[in-house]
C-alpha cells in the first residue's frame, strides 16, 4: 500500500472509543504501513462529528500533530478544490454524496489514490476502495 485517503469515518472512529468502529480502526492502524492523505475539509467534519464527545478536549492537538507528521499529507482548504468539489456535487445531484465527500473525491482522483480509510458506501459509489467495510 503505497498512499490511502484518510476519511472522516476513520479518524472519528480513532478519537472516540464509544464509537461502534473503534477497536476495527485500531486493529488497522497497527497494520497500516502506508502514508495518509486528507483535507482540511475532513478535519473540519471530524471536529464537528466529535464536538459533544469526550474527545473534544484531543481534537486541537491531533489535527497539529497531522499537519506535522511526515507520514500524513493535508490538503489545504481552497477555494480551487471547494470549486472543483461543488462542481461534482452538482454533477451527482442523484447521488447522496456530501460535498465533503466530493472534495475527498476530487483530491483522491488528482492523486490517484484509489483506496480510503473509511466504511463510507459513498467511495464505492464513486469508485475507490473502502478499506473498513
Amino acid at each position: 500500500m503505497n498512499a490511502v485517503f484518510a476519511d472522516a469515518f476513520y479518524f472519528v472512529a480513532r478519537l472516540n472509543r464509544h464509537d461502534q468502529h473503534h477497536e476495527r480502526a485500531l486493529a488497522f492502524s497497527r497494520d497500516l504501513r502506508a502514508h495518509l492523505l486528507t483535507t482540511d475539509w475532513v478535519l473540519m467534519e471530524v471536529a464537528d462529528a466529535l464536538a459533544e464527545s469526550e474527545a473534544r478536549a484531543r481534537i486541537r492537538e491531533f489535527i497539529v500533530h497531522l499537519r506535522q507528521s511526515p507520514a500524513c499529507e493535508v490538503v489545504g482548504a481552497s477555494r480551487d478544490l471547494l470549486d472543483r468539489g461543488l462542481e461534482l456535487y452538482h454533477q451527482h445531484a442523484d447521488k447522496e454524496w456530501t460535498l465533503t465527500d466530493c472534495t475527498s473525491f476530487v483530491v483522491m482522483r488528482e492523486r490517484e489514490i484509489t483506496k480510503a480509510l473509511t466504511a463510507d458506501h459513498h467511495f464505492e459509489q464513486a469508485g475507490f476502495v473502502a478499506l473498513l467495510k
